[in-house]
């Protein structure tokens, strides 16, 4: 067994905030992110790629079974991509809203007014499809990766809120299955979709349903021992 280097924390670069820091920072930040909400009208305002990159590595800073990382981003900004990516998806959600979907699904959708027509997948500047490798492959050698929904899970949250920290906004989108992606953006057996982020500015008429604001409070989903 090769041996593990290990460094002391004070090679890790935590910050030493007093107590009080702490409490201030962790306000900024809740007041921050509960701003973020879904977005399904987008502008068509160009971003810097940059912003999408830097967001993708926060991202890849996200713990992971055995460290293997099980995860793998594709941005999409060609035009003609996103409409393949559309065609599909709207044929997957056409077939979900009449035809899978149960009537209590439906009836908890129907507040959101959504329904199969997705053009907001070409409206954003960008697509961002997060994979999920179920295995990796590496000189030749196949790898089994631990944990893989939970890293990737934890990854995507660092992505959807370094989005937002950066003045994006996004909508979470899974039509089901994905395994379309896959084929439009060429990749291997061994990954799997986990979610299609759809990312831009929003329209300055984009509308939020009231409800959306309705988060539940603290003593609804924390106990404390």
């Amino acid at each position: 067994m090769h041996k593990v280097q290990k460094y002391i924390a004070e090679d890790l670069k935590f910050s030493n905030q007093t107590i009080k820091e702490m409490r201030i920072n962790s306000k900024k930040f809740y007041n921050n992110i509960k701003d973020r909400r879904s977005i399904r009208e987008f502008s068509k305002d160009k971003i810097d790629i940059n912003v999408i990159k830097n967001a993708i590595l926060s991202a890849g800073s996200a713990p992971s079974g055995a460290n293997l990382q099980p995860w793998h981003f594709v941005i999409v900004k060609n035009k003609s991509i996103k409409k393949k990516i559309r065609i599909e998806a709207e044929k997957e959600e056409e077939n979900f809203y009449n035809h899978k979907a149960p009537q209590e699904w439906l009836e908890a959708l129907s507040p959101l007014g959504t329904d199969e027509n997705k053009k907001f997948i070409e409206n954003a500047p960008y697509l961002i499809a997060i994979f999920e490798k179920k295995y990796s492959i590496s000189k030749n050698k196949k790898i089994k990766n631990y944990y893989v929904k939970e890293s990737v899970g934890i990854a995507t949250g660092i992505l959807i809120t370094c989005l937002h920290f950066s003045g994006l906004a996004m909508l979470t989108h899974t039509p089901s299955p994905m395994t379309f992606l896959n084929k439009i953006l060429k990749r291997p057996n061994n990954e799997k979709p986990f979610v299609l982020l759809i990312v831009g500015r929003p329209d300055t008429k984009a509308k939020v349903p009231k409800f959306a604001k309705q988060k539940k409070k603290f003593d609804e989903i924390t106990s404390i021992f």
